[in-house]
């Protein structure tokens, strides 16, 4: 089988790698969702006795009438969001004793009892289409969201006719109760719009009010039958949603028949000057009660607030609050709370300028660590992510213990593990953790499951084996280095060249952009650009000023320039590529890339001709005011404050000076960087003149799903490419 063929029925290889871990309070069993082989995109929910190493499925949607054609239109949009490009089960969620697990299949609910001898997955019959249904913490009741109003069901079956009740339904036409807006799920990674209350007796939702958002409209001419679909889009420059916090009551059945629809709550905060809502959940304060607690930011994203509410008044007190000159980073994980009650955050150490993890007051992450997120909070003790100082391409685990006032890398029992090598992540619940780890030493994805995890005596007790296909290619040969001052890097090579032989033409492969590095020490980072190594072609990937890893002053180097800074590193990293390796023929180098990589390659062309001969840009951003709120503004400000910084940077201007060959590939129905970037700069070039190519793909939206699509896409480019760089 071919390896664009194999890479786009197994979905990049991720299908068949467990995923989604939850842990047992006491650390003895985990659940995670996985295919049955490394093909098959139904993917079950599984346990994995930690004891054992015991692996049994708990739930197949075969079994259960799944039908991922069937899908809400709400959960199709939390799934593009996501980049969920897999089907049956791709979420859960557990009750705090592990007793029960829900999911949804087809906007139908189920769940799975956890403890007893059956454990066969039951319907719970609610109103459908259900979205995004969660368990309480006691497990008794399932909150979920139809056609934009909160609903609560009872588990158990007594017969009630409100067993499945109504908590708010939306209270205006373009209002909705409980589901993530698009930039919200987007750019700040919050793809649920309501939270269960520790002690299950209410839940905060979000409101959400689209009115006054720009109404696009998204269609695919292949299906001329269908009316397009409305999408509300806040570009740059424009109104946002209006998004709101309310804590929610949840009465029995009993007592809602008696005393009817309970009021919301407001939770109210100056939303005119931080009107962002990234974050959002509960902790316990000292009076054993539940404290609301969120995090609100600035439009301008220099100012980011968490605060604290009691749910019962609505009263909102401002806990903790960041802010920059330029931006203020949503960090992944916080806030959360130890077992004492402690806040871990994330925050700039102004001394050093560089992010630390505190607990309370005091920094417990070491200096010089590159801190990318909190990952799981035991107790005492907290689990983050971060890159050794001088080694962006590494991800390690760390574990902080409070208690201890200790905090290192997490060595892996077996071998020599020092902690450090390769992209690790991982979950830590009852002194168990479950570690994933990719390498340059093999490929694919190791789920290591480590007991006593805090201790120097931790143990290993199994893995959670990976069903994912082995990939269809030579050994991956790759060179990674810093070109320039500081300019993570990586050239692949073909397998079969060899020094001394003609130099090779270049594909420069990057992404380039904020928030996605490429240059990671992991092999299966770099499958498909081995594959177009093979083709022949010397493939460069770069990881220029904006992508994060380096530094806060490397990723902040792109404010209001998403252009100069980004195209000046990957044509340093080329020069330096070539002196360094001498095998790189400089007179045939083609780029390309997709979403910001797809605008980064068009940019290469149309503004450093000199340098790159032909380009292929995948969905690429062309006009930066098109594209939403919260990302760009970011980067570039508004377009009515910054007009000059959104005229470098967009390309539609550029369109006159093309003279190199450029295919412009995109989605039709892509909701994210909408088709109208491509058809607008295909018009100016045809008004300019400019011959070029156009591949519009119908039926995909942001990245193809369908595998032959994918699959035709890689072939396509490279025809594209070598016609154009060596004439074949």
């Amino acid at each position: 089988m071919s390896f664009p063929r194999q890479q786009a029925r197994t979905q990049r290889f991720t299908i068949g790698v467990p995923r989604a871990f939850q842990i047992s309070p006491d650390g003895e069993r985990v659940l995670f969702l996985r295919g049955r082989d490394g093909t098959d995109r139904a993917t079950c929910l599984w346990s994995f006795s930690v004891e054992t190493g015991a692996e049994s499925v708990l739930a197949d949607p075969r079994e259960l009438g799944a039908d991922d054609e069937n899908l809400p239109p709400e959960e199709r949009a939390r799934r593009e969001r996501m980049r969920e490009h897999g089907g049956g089960i791709v979420s859960y969620t557990v009750d705090d004793a592990f007793t029960r697990a829900v999911f949804t299949l087809s906007g139908r609910v189920f769940y799975v009892d956890l403890v007893g001898d059956d454990g066969a997955p039951r319907e719970l019959p609610v109103a459908s289409p259900a979205v995004d249904p969660r368990v309480s913490p006691a497990g008794d009741r399932v909150a979920y969201v139809h056609r934009g109003a909160v609903r609560v069901a009872d588990v158990a079956d007594d017969g009630d006719p409100d067993r499945d009740r109504v908590l708010v339904e939306p209270d205006g036409e373009h209002v909705t109760w409980g589901l993530a807006d698009l930039v919200s799920a987007e750019e700040m990674s919050r793809v649920r719009g309501f939270w269960w209350a520790p002690d299950g007796g209410s839940l905060a939702v979000s409101r959400v009010d689209e009115a006054e958002v720009n109404r696009w409209f998204v269609g695919d001419p292949n299906q001329p039958g269908q009316e397009p679909q409305p999408l509300r889009y806040p570009a740059a420059g424009t109104a946002n949603p209006d998004v709101r916090l309310a804590v929610l009551a949840v009465p029995s059945a009993t007592a809602y028949r008696r005393d009817g629809l309970p009021e919301p709550t407001p939770i109210e905060w100056d939303r005119e000057a931080l009107p962002y809502l990234p974050t959002v959940g509960w902790t316990t304060g000292p009076d054993g009660n539940p404290v609301l607690v969120f995090t609100a930011q600035s439009r301008d994203q220099r100012t980011l607030t968490l605060f604290s509410s009691d749910p019962a008044t609505g009263l909102v007190s401002a806990v903790r609050t960041e802010s920059d000159d330029v931006w203020v980073e949503i960090m992944p994980g916080v806030p959360a709370f130890t077992a004492s009650g402690d806040l871990v955050w994330i925050g700039r150490d102004g001394a050093r300028g560089e992010r630390r993890v505190y607990v309370g007051e005091d920094a417990v992450s070491a200096e010089g660590v590159y801190v990318r997120g909190v990952v799981d909070v035991d107790g005492d003790r907290v689990l983050f992510t971060g890159s050794p100082e001088g080694r962006p391409g590494d991800v390690s685990l760390w574990l902080a213990d409070t208690r201890l006032g200790t905090c290192a890398p997490l060595e892996l029992p077996g071998g020599s593990d020092d902690g450090h090598g390769g992209v690790r992540s991982g979950r830590l619940r009852g002194d168990t953790l479950v570690a994933q780890h990719r390498s340059m030493d093999f490929t694919g994805v190791r789920t290591l499951v480590v007991r006593d995890a805090s201790r120097e005596t931790r143990r290993a007790h199994g893995e959670v084996r990976s069903l994912a296909e082995t990939p269809e290619l030579p050994e991956v040969r790759v060179h990674t280095w810093v070109a320039g001052d500081g300019i993570p890097s990586a050239l692949v090579l073909p397998s079969w060249y060899r020094d001394g032989e003609d130099p090779l033409p270049v594909l420069v492969a990057p992404y380039g952009g904020p928030h996605a590095q490429r240059v990671l020490n992991a092999r299966g980072a770099y499958l498909a650009s081995q594959w177009f190594a093979e083709q022949g072609f010397a493939v460069l990937i770069a990881d220029g000023r904006g992508t994060p890893g380096v530094g806060l002053d490397y990723e902040q180097a792109v404010h209001h320039d998403l252009a100069e800074p980004v195209l000046e590193d990957q044509v340093t990293a080329l020069e330096d590529a070539a002196e360094r390796f001498g095998c790189l023929d400089l007179t045939r180098v083609g780029v390309h890339g997709w979403s910001f990589g797809g605008y980064l390659a068009a940019l290469a062309v149309l503004r450093r001709p000199d340098v790159f001969h032909a380009a292929v840009a995948g969905a690429p951003v062309i006009d930066w005011a098109l594209y939403d709120t919260h990302y760009t503004e970011r980067y570039l400000g508004t377009p009515q404050e910054q007009p000059e910084v959104y005229e470098r940077t967009s390309l539609m201007a550029d369109a006159a000076k093309l003279e190199r060959p450029l295919m412009l590939v995109h989605g039709l129905i892509d909701d994210n960087v909408v088709f109208a970037h491509t058809q607008r700069m295909s018009e100016a070039l045809l008004a300019a003149g400019r011959p070029h190519t156009v591949l519009p793909l119908a039926g995909v939206t942001h990245s193809p799903a369908d595998p032959v699509t994918a699959e035709n896409l890689l072939l396509l480019q490279v025809d594209f490419l070598k016609q154009n760089l060596t004439g074949a």
